[in-house]
């Protein structure tokens, strides 16, 4: 093959998970070929990202700690066979094809089970030799100074001169038999294995999965019931048709260049087209410019009218009664009127004065401006203006706008949004735009992403910060107008990932806790109703504890959960490690807590002090109601502290600054915060009592969105 040619196909040849020349590529289930190392490493941060949800890069001070890069070990227990997730720490099984963009499943082998594309492997390497054809490759068993090598021999995997291949190759024996090449530092096993079954030959191919299996795949393997046929007959087909396909396409070379050149052409006409539209839009808002200043300049004059009228009744007004004033006009005439002596020439005078004195003495009793200084009546309503330009789109384009749903939308370590289109079927792709909402005004720029489906999951938001989305859908070069935008407001702390304790004061009597540990329920059963016989002489039952498997000793954290609206009374918060210990020392049954000073057991125990030194603060959920707790600055009437539940209560807490505060996750508003002593180890807390179930609320990723589609 020419140089010429080979630097053609250099694209072929590219890693799409890397951007370059392939290594050792594996061919994935869905065909596409990728690097040995990018799947790697690509498991890897699959498999840090399920770990490790709070990542660093958001938390500098994080308590976990973190591998900087990918260690022997974990790339070892990767490539292993049998490699699988467990039910306490889920592993990927799903690989995020990036030639494709779809997710594969790479089965319980993981790496071990993907087939190494040899052909690809040559062909990279001949590229390799076409590139550095001015680099000689030099002989390997040749006595210092090497000579420049003349074949490589793909058995020994060395290359060699002329003399040293004639001297390790003699004639009339074995290694005569060995396949050799042109120099080359790239050497492949000369047989391909089954990664199945290590040990066999590849020597079948199955035409269901299309790939080459061994002969105990097909006797009792996972293509035991597939139609395979023998290695040369498939190599036979294929080779015909990619044969025959490639004819066909030389043939057909006068036709593509044909479509090249009316491509060139649709792309220029696309251009002007473009542009002329550019200039028709830009007219058509330069005439609402000009509708707008036309607009302004007469809502000015009509403004500046009715001021100079108020201003001269003001003026007016002013005159007159700067006249009562002791020497001036009105007060300083009848003054000199009562000088007069003559009794006809002052009752003459006096009695239109007093006339004019008594209506200035009863404006003075009722004071009334002359006119309004409010402007009330004169500012433009633009509402309707406004809602009609925001919608300002094309022509109608015969797709129907999406509509995000707000209900199935939501935001908690990402971002999950959820739309419906009423024509599905008629939109090849949607555009899923989002910005982050400046608090200064300052207008940025939509961040863009092109979906094939009706929900996708946003990641790398930034924390307590208020998030803007909208959808367009496209059929084609045409698009629809973008949805109505949906604001969502992200948690103020990253995400703080932990499951519930089950070995740390769970008690199996009265909770129930699920496999995945995420979800406990408090049954009020037997046990609760031998307890209470206790009631009599004075007894209480107590709160079961249940705690978070994962301390926190420093940094911001957040995470929450979900109350099940039946549940009696729960708890849920946060409390030290040496609270826990006391706590769950305590006897059981025990007499009832609510005089123990910062008990924790009683529901008004925390109500009742108020020490910022605290070293736990939980607050109170049940029957439907969130309770806030007392507090001597605010108003502890019931009706002021009692209110609906939330759907998920959010809890943040700020080890740096020593406080916790229990959020409202659908509005992500703070219900109540206070002070906490954060100098030991603080965990994620919750009691229940009586019947009552706690769900801790599951963390948003890809798997998650593919979990809520199958449902």
């Amino acid at each position: 093959m020419c140089l010429v040619t080979i630097k053609n196909i250099e694209k072929e040849l590219i890693c799409p998970a890397c951007k370059e020349l392939f290594t050792h590529p594996l061919i994935l289930p869905c065909q596409h070929s990728v690097c040995h190392k990018c799947v790697k490493e690509l498991l890897l941060s699959l498999d840090d990202s399920f770990n490790d949800v709070a990542s660093d890069s958001s938390n500098q001070s994080s308590p976990r700690l973190r591998l900087t890069s990918p260690s022997m070990d974990k790339i070892d227990k990767i490539n292993r066979p049998g490699w699988k997730r467990n039910s306490l720490t889920p592993r990927p099984t799903m690989f995020p094809c990036p030639g494709c963009e779809h997710d594969v499943d790479l089965g319980e082998r993981g790496v071990s089970g993907l087939f190494r594309n040899f052909t690809l492997e040559t062909i990279v390497e001949r590229y390799r030799q076409a590139a550095r054809a001015a680099t000689a490759i030099m002989c390997d068993l040749c006595k210092p100074p090497p000579q420049e090598s003349t074949k490589s021999c793909m058995d020994c995997s060395a290359s060699y001169c002329n003399e040293c291949f004639k001297i390790y190759h003699p004639w009339g024996t074995v290694k005569a038999q060995h396949e050799y090449v042109g120099p080359t530092t790239n050497f492949r096993p000369k047989i391909l294995m089954c990664p199945e079954h290590e040990t066999e030959r590849i020597n079948m191919y199955c035409e269901l999965c299309r790939r080459p299996v061994c002969h105990l795949c097909k006797l009792g393997g996972n293509h035991s019931n597939h139609r395979v046929t023998t290695m040369s007959s498939a190599y036979k087909t294929l080779k015909e048709k990619l044969s025959k396909d490639i004819d066909f396409l030389i043939g057909k070379e006068s036709q593509v260049k044909s479509q090249i050149s009316e491509l060139n052409l649709l792309m220029k006409e696309t251009e002007c087209n473009g542009e002329r539209a550019k200039e028709e839009a830009l007219a058509h808002f330069e005439k609402l410019f000009e509708i707008l200043e036309d607009r302004k300049s007469s809502v000015l004059k009509a403004i500046d009218a009715s001021k100079k009228l108020r201003l001269d009744k003001f003026h007016t007004q002013m005159e007159e009664y700067q006249g009562l004033l002791e020497n001036n006009g009105l007060v300083g005439y009848a003054q000199e009127v009562l000088k007069e002596t003559d009794q006809s020439c002052f009752v003459q005078t006096a009695k239109q004065l007093h006339l004019r004195i008594q209506k200035a003495t009863e404006s003075l009793k009722s004071f009334r401006p002359a006119a309004q200084a409010s402007f009330e009546d004169y500012v433009v309503n633009i509402s309707k203006q406004t809602e009609v330009l925001g919608e300002l789109s094309f022509f109608s384009s015969g797709i129907d706008i999406p509509e995000i749903n707000e209900e199935q939308s939501k935001v908690y370590n990402n971002a999950l949004i959820d739309w419906h289109h009423p024509e599905k079927d008629k939109a090849d792709s949607y555009v899923l735009e989002y910005r982050k909402i400046n608090r200064d005004e300052e207008m940025i720029s939509w961040n863009e992403i092109e979906v094939h489906g009706t929900s996708k999951v946003v990641s790398n938001l930034e924390s307590n910060s208020p998030y803007a989305f909208r959808v367009r859908a496209y059929r084609g070069s045409i698009c629809s107008p973008c949805s109505r935008e949906l604001v969502l407001h992200t948690p103020p702390a990253p995400v703080f990932s932990f499951l519930f304790d089950e070995k740390c004061g769970y008690n199996t009597e009265h909770l129930l806790l699920n496999l995945k540990r995420d979800r406990v329920e408090s049954r009020a059963g037997f046990n609760v109703l031998l307890a209470a016989e206790r009631i009599q002489v004075g007894h209480y039952t107590s709160l079961d504890y249940i705690i978070g498997d994962v301390g926190i000793t420093k940094g911001k954290h957040f995470w929450a959960c979900r109350v099940e609206p039946y549940s009696y009374l729960v708890k849920v918060g946060v409390a030290s490690s040496d609270k826990l210990q006391e706590w769950l020392r305590s006897p059981r049954d025990a007499a009832s807590p609510r005089y123990e000073q910062d008990s924790g057991h009683d529901s008004g125990s925390e109500d009742a002090y108020f020490d910022s030194s605290q070293p736990f603060t939980l607050v109170t959920i049940g029957m439907k109601k969130f309770f806030i707790p007392k507090s001597p600055t605010s108003s502890n009437e019931p009706e002021n502290r009692v209110l609906p539940m939330p759907t998920s209560i959010g809890i943040f807490l700020d080890c740096d600054k020593g406080k916790v505060s229990f959020y409202d996750m659908d509005h992500m508003k703070c219900l109540y915060e206070r002070q906490v002593d954060c100098s030991h180890t603080m965990y994620p807390a919750f009691a229940l009592m009586g019947s009552g179930g706690i769900q801790l609320e599951e963390t948003i990723t890809a798997k998650y969105l593919e979990y809520e589609e199958d449902v």
